[in-house]
Protein backbone atom coordinates (compact mmCIF):
# COMPACT_ATOMS: atom_id res chain seq x y z
CA UNK A 1 0.00 0.00 0.00
CA UNK A 2 1.43 3.54 -0.38
CA UNK A 3 1.67 5.89 1.62
CA UNK A 4 1.34 10.33 0.94
CA UNK A 5 4.19 11.45 0.09
CA UNK A 6 5.79 13.98 1.90
CA UNK A 7 4.35 16.77 -0.33
CA UNK A 8 0.48 15.37 -0.73
CA UNK A 9 -2.22 17.33 0.98
CA UNK A 10 -4.50 14.83 2.49
CA UNK A 11 -7.90 15.74 2.04
CA UNK A 12 -8.58 16.36 5.76
CA UNK A 13 -6.26 18.99 5.34
CA UNK A 14 -7.80 21.06 2.27
CA UNK A 15 -8.19 24.73 3.27
CA UNK A 16 -11.87 25.70 3.89
CA UNK A 17 -14.08 27.22 1.76
CA UNK A 18 -13.64 30.39 4.17
CA UNK A 19 -9.85 30.15 3.74
CA UNK A 20 -9.89 30.34 -0.16
CA UNK A 21 -12.17 33.23 0.10
CA UNK A 22 -9.84 35.13 1.94
CA UNK A 23 -6.54 34.30 0.43
CA UNK A 24 -4.86 36.93 -1.05
CA UNK A 25 -2.68 34.44 -3.22
CA UNK A 26 -5.78 32.28 -4.54
CA UNK A 27 -7.26 33.35 -8.28
CA UNK A 28 -10.79 33.36 -6.45
CA UNK A 29 -9.87 34.22 -3.18
CA UNK A 30 -9.86 37.90 -1.75
CA UNK A 31 -9.39 40.05 -4.50
CA UNK A 32 -13.20 38.14 -5.68
CA UNK A 33 -14.37 38.40 -2.27
CA UNK A 34 -13.71 42.26 -2.12
CA UNK A 35 -15.03 42.98 -5.22
CA UNK A 36 -18.02 40.77 -5.30
CA UNK A 37 -18.70 42.73 -1.83
CA UNK A 38 -18.38 45.65 -3.18
CA UNK A 39 -20.60 45.45 -6.00
CA UNK A 40 -23.65 43.70 -3.34
CA UNK A 41 -23.39 46.92 -1.44
CA UNK A 42 -24.34 49.31 -4.02
CA UNK A 43 -26.93 46.68 -4.99
CA UNK A 44 -28.33 47.24 -1.13
CA UNK A 45 -29.27 50.77 -1.20
CA UNK A 46 -30.55 50.55 -4.76
CA UNK A 47 -33.02 47.66 -3.53
CA UNK A 48 -33.64 50.00 -0.11
CA UNK A 49 -34.51 52.98 -2.62
CA UNK A 50 -36.60 50.66 -5.34
CA UNK A 51 -38.38 49.54 -1.70
CA UNK A 52 -39.44 52.99 -0.73
CA UNK A 53 -40.26 54.22 -4.06
CA UNK A 54 -42.91 50.81 -4.39
CA UNK A 55 -44.25 51.29 -1.17
CA UNK A 56 -44.71 55.61 -1.59
CA UNK A 57 -42.46 56.18 0.95
CA UNK A 58 -44.00 59.70 2.14
CA UNK A 59 -40.60 61.75 2.94
CA UNK A 60 -38.90 60.38 -0.42
CA UNK A 61 -41.99 61.49 -2.06
CA UNK A 62 -41.64 64.90 -0.62
CA UNK A 63 -38.38 65.25 -1.33
CA UNK A 64 -38.52 64.49 -5.21
CA UNK A 65 -41.08 66.71 -5.67
CA UNK A 66 -39.71 69.53 -3.71
CA UNK A 67 -36.68 69.01 -6.06
CA UNK A 68 -38.75 68.42 -8.97
CA UNK A 69 -40.63 71.29 -8.46
CA UNK A 70 -38.00 73.97 -7.64
CA UNK A 71 -35.82 73.17 -10.72
CA UNK A 72 -39.10 73.53 -12.52
CA UNK A 73 -39.30 76.73 -11.81
CA UNK A 74 -35.89 77.70 -12.52
CA UNK A 75 -36.64 76.00 -16.15
CA UNK A 76 -39.18 78.17 -16.58
CA UNK A 77 -37.66 81.10 -16.09
CA UNK A 78 -34.61 80.02 -17.88
CA UNK A 79 -35.15 78.82 -21.24
CA UNK A 80 -31.30 79.14 -22.08
CA UNK A 81 -30.69 76.57 -19.26
CA UNK A 82 -33.93 74.59 -20.58
CA UNK A 83 -31.86 74.27 -24.34
CA UNK A 84 -28.39 73.32 -22.57
CA UNK A 85 -30.33 70.63 -21.03
CA UNK A 86 -32.34 69.30 -24.26
CA UNK A 87 -28.93 69.08 -26.05
CA UNK A 88 -26.93 67.34 -23.03
CA UNK A 89 -30.22 64.90 -22.70
CA UNK A 90 -30.29 64.02 -26.54
CA UNK A 91 -26.39 63.77 -27.15
CA UNK A 92 -25.87 61.75 -24.00
CA UNK A 93 -28.94 59.51 -24.63
CA UNK A 94 -28.68 55.68 -24.18
CA UNK A 95 -28.71 54.75 -28.21
CA UNK A 96 -25.38 57.31 -28.63
CA UNK A 97 -24.48 55.90 -25.59
CA UNK A 98 -24.41 52.65 -26.90
CA UNK A 99 -22.91 53.30 -30.14
CA UNK A 100 -20.18 54.98 -29.06
CA UNK A 101 -19.60 51.38 -26.68
CA UNK A 102 -20.17 49.81 -29.79
CA UNK A 103 -17.57 51.37 -31.78
CA UNK A 104 -15.06 50.87 -28.75
CA UNK A 105 -15.81 46.95 -29.06
CA UNK A 106 -14.97 47.07 -32.56
CA UNK A 107 -11.76 48.88 -31.98
CA UNK A 108 -10.96 45.79 -29.29
CA UNK A 109 -12.13 43.54 -31.47
CA UNK A 110 -9.92 44.67 -34.30
CA UNK A 111 -7.09 44.48 -32.19
CA UNK A 112 -7.30 41.19 -30.91
CA UNK A 113 -8.82 42.07 -27.54
CA UNK A 114 -11.53 39.58 -27.42
CA UNK A 115 -12.31 38.97 -23.79
CA UNK A 116 -12.00 42.32 -22.96
CA UNK A 117 -14.15 43.68 -25.92
CA UNK A 118 -17.17 40.79 -24.37
CA UNK A 119 -16.51 42.34 -21.07
CA UNK A 120 -17.60 45.73 -21.99
CA UNK A 121 -20.29 44.17 -24.16
CA UNK A 122 -21.81 42.10 -21.21
CA UNK A 123 -21.55 45.13 -18.85
CA UNK A 124 -23.45 47.31 -21.60
CA UNK A 125 -26.18 44.51 -22.46
CA UNK A 126 -26.99 43.23 -18.88
CA UNK A 127 -27.33 46.68 -17.41
CA UNK A 128 -29.68 47.99 -20.59
CA UNK A 129 -31.59 44.87 -20.41
CA UNK A 130 -32.03 45.37 -16.48
CA UNK A 131 -33.26 49.10 -16.54
CA UNK A 132 -36.56 48.47 -18.54
CA UNK A 133 -37.17 45.30 -16.94
CA UNK A 134 -36.99 46.93 -13.53
CA UNK A 135 -39.02 50.04 -15.22
CA UNK A 136 -41.83 47.27 -15.74
CA UNK A 137 -41.74 45.85 -12.11
CA UNK A 138 -41.97 49.26 -10.52
CA UNK A 139 -44.42 50.80 -12.31
CA UNK A 140 -43.51 54.29 -11.04
CA UNK A 141 -44.99 57.29 -12.93
CA UNK A 142 -43.44 59.74 -14.23
CA UNK A 143 -43.48 63.66 -12.90
CA UNK A 144 -47.09 65.38 -13.67
CA UNK A 145 -46.34 68.75 -14.38
CA UNK A 146 -48.76 71.74 -15.60
CA UNK A 147 -46.40 73.47 -17.82
CA UNK A 148 -43.49 71.10 -19.44
CA UNK A 149 -40.30 71.95 -20.57
CA UNK A 150 -40.21 68.61 -22.01
CA UNK A 151 -42.05 64.87 -21.84
CA UNK A 152 -41.08 61.32 -22.41
CA UNK A 153 -42.73 57.95 -22.58
CA UNK A 154 -43.26 54.92 -20.11
CA UNK A 155 -42.07 54.50 -16.16
CA UNK A 156 -39.61 56.14 -14.50
CA UNK A 157 -37.64 54.29 -12.21
CA UNK A 158 -34.63 53.83 -12.70
CA UNK A 159 -33.80 56.92 -14.73
CA UNK A 160 -32.46 54.75 -18.00
CA UNK A 161 -30.26 57.85 -19.03
CA UNK A 162 -28.53 57.86 -15.65
CA UNK A 163 -27.99 54.12 -15.67
CA UNK A 164 -26.76 54.09 -19.45
CA UNK A 165 -24.46 57.62 -18.73
CA UNK A 166 -23.19 55.03 -15.89
CA UNK A 167 -22.85 51.74 -17.75
CA UNK A 168 -20.97 53.93 -20.37
CA UNK A 169 -18.56 56.05 -18.27
CA UNK A 170 -17.47 52.76 -16.86
CA UNK A 171 -16.51 51.42 -19.58
CA UNK A 172 -15.36 53.28 -20.93
CA UNK A 173 -12.89 54.63 -18.20
CA UNK A 174 -11.34 51.04 -17.30
CA UNK A 175 -10.73 50.07 -21.17
CA UNK A 176 -8.64 53.83 -21.13
CA UNK A 177 -7.04 54.37 -18.29
CA UNK A 178 -3.83 52.46 -19.30
CA UNK A 179 -3.42 54.75 -22.44
CA UNK A 180 -3.68 58.03 -20.51
CA UNK A 181 -0.83 57.58 -18.32
CA UNK A 182 -0.42 58.60 -14.78
CA UNK A 183 -0.17 62.50 -15.68
CA UNK A 184 -2.95 65.17 -16.28
CA UNK A 185 -4.93 63.01 -18.86
CA UNK A 186 -5.68 60.77 -16.12
CA UNK A 187 -7.33 63.26 -14.32
CA UNK A 188 -9.10 64.36 -17.01
CA UNK A 189 -10.53 61.15 -18.01
CA UNK A 190 -11.99 60.94 -14.56
CA UNK A 191 -13.12 64.44 -14.49
CA UNK A 192 -14.91 63.46 -18.58
CA UNK A 193 -16.20 60.42 -17.00
CA UNK A 194 -17.61 61.74 -13.86
CA UNK A 195 -19.03 64.67 -15.49
CA UNK A 196 -21.33 62.45 -17.88
CA UNK A 197 -22.58 60.56 -15.35
CA UNK A 198 -23.59 63.68 -13.44
CA UNK A 199 -24.87 66.13 -15.81
CA UNK A 200 -27.06 63.31 -18.07
CA UNK A 201 -28.69 62.57 -14.69
CA UNK A 202 -28.84 66.17 -13.51
CA UNK A 203 -30.27 66.73 -17.07
CA UNK A 204 -33.54 64.11 -16.47
CA UNK A 205 -34.39 66.37 -13.51
CA UNK A 206 -34.04 69.62 -14.77
CA UNK A 207 -36.23 68.87 -17.47
CA UNK A 208 -39.15 67.21 -15.26
CA UNK A 209 -39.38 64.28 -17.27
CA UNK A 210 -37.79 61.88 -13.74
CA UNK A 211 -37.95 62.63 -10.04
CA UNK A 212 -34.31 62.72 -8.33
CA UNK A 213 -34.76 59.45 -6.74
CA UNK A 214 -35.17 58.11 -10.63
CA UNK A 215 -31.60 59.44 -11.27
CA UNK A 216 -30.38 58.15 -7.71
CA UNK A 217 -31.52 54.78 -8.72
CA UNK A 218 -29.64 54.38 -11.87
CA UNK A 219 -26.64 55.62 -10.91
CA UNK A 220 -26.69 52.92 -7.86
CA UNK A 221 -27.35 49.99 -10.53
CA UNK A 222 -24.80 51.12 -13.09
CA UNK A 223 -22.10 50.96 -10.56
CA UNK A 224 -22.87 47.80 -9.23
CA UNK A 225 -23.64 46.43 -12.85
CA UNK A 226 -20.10 47.88 -13.72
CA UNK A 227 -18.38 46.52 -10.61
CA UNK A 228 -20.13 43.22 -11.12
CA UNK A 229 -18.32 42.34 -14.65
CA UNK A 230 -15.46 44.17 -13.37
CA UNK A 231 -15.02 41.12 -10.34
CA UNK A 232 -15.91 38.79 -12.50
CA UNK A 233 -13.01 39.69 -15.46
CA UNK A 234 -10.35 40.62 -13.01
CA UNK A 235 -10.78 37.40 -11.50
CA UNK A 236 -10.42 35.57 -14.92
CA UNK A 237 -7.47 37.23 -15.36
CA UNK A 238 -5.65 36.25 -11.85
CA UNK A 239 -7.04 32.67 -13.06
CA UNK A 240 -5.49 32.38 -16.36
CA UNK A 241 -2.05 33.79 -14.52
CA UNK A 242 -2.14 37.47 -15.39
CA UNK A 243 -1.04 39.82 -12.66
CA UNK A 244 -3.78 41.37 -10.43
CA UNK A 245 -4.70 45.01 -11.27
CA UNK A 246 -6.78 47.68 -9.33
CA UNK A 247 -8.98 48.32 -12.16
CA UNK A 248 -10.00 52.19 -10.76
CA UNK A 249 -6.26 52.39 -11.11
CA UNK A 250 -4.60 50.25 -13.91
CA UNK A 251 -7.70 49.89 -16.02
CA UNK A 252 -9.10 46.20 -16.66
CA UNK A 253 -6.83 45.16 -18.83
CA UNK A 254 -3.39 47.18 -19.13
CA UNK A 255 -1.37 45.09 -20.60
CA UNK A 256 -3.59 45.53 -24.10
CA UNK A 257 -2.25 48.50 -24.30
CA UNK A 258 0.87 47.27 -25.00
CA UNK A 259 0.00 44.01 -26.43
CA UNK A 260 -3.38 43.71 -27.97
CA UNK A 261 -3.99 40.18 -28.10
CA UNK A 262 -3.00 39.97 -24.70
CA UNK A 263 -6.58 39.70 -23.44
Amino acid sequence: MSTPGPHTLAPDHQPSWRRRRLDPEHSLGLPLTLAATAAFLVLVPFALLALLVLGAWPPLHRLDATITHALHHYALDHPAWVALMRVWTEVFAPMPLRAVALLLVIWLLRRGARRLALWATTTMVVGGLMGPLLKLLVGRDRPELLDPVARAAGYSFPSGHALNATLAAGVLLLVLLPYVGRGVWRVVLWVAAVLLVVVTGLSRVALGVHFASDVLGGWLLGVAVVAATTAAFTSWRAHTGLRRVQPTRDGVAPEVERHPGAA
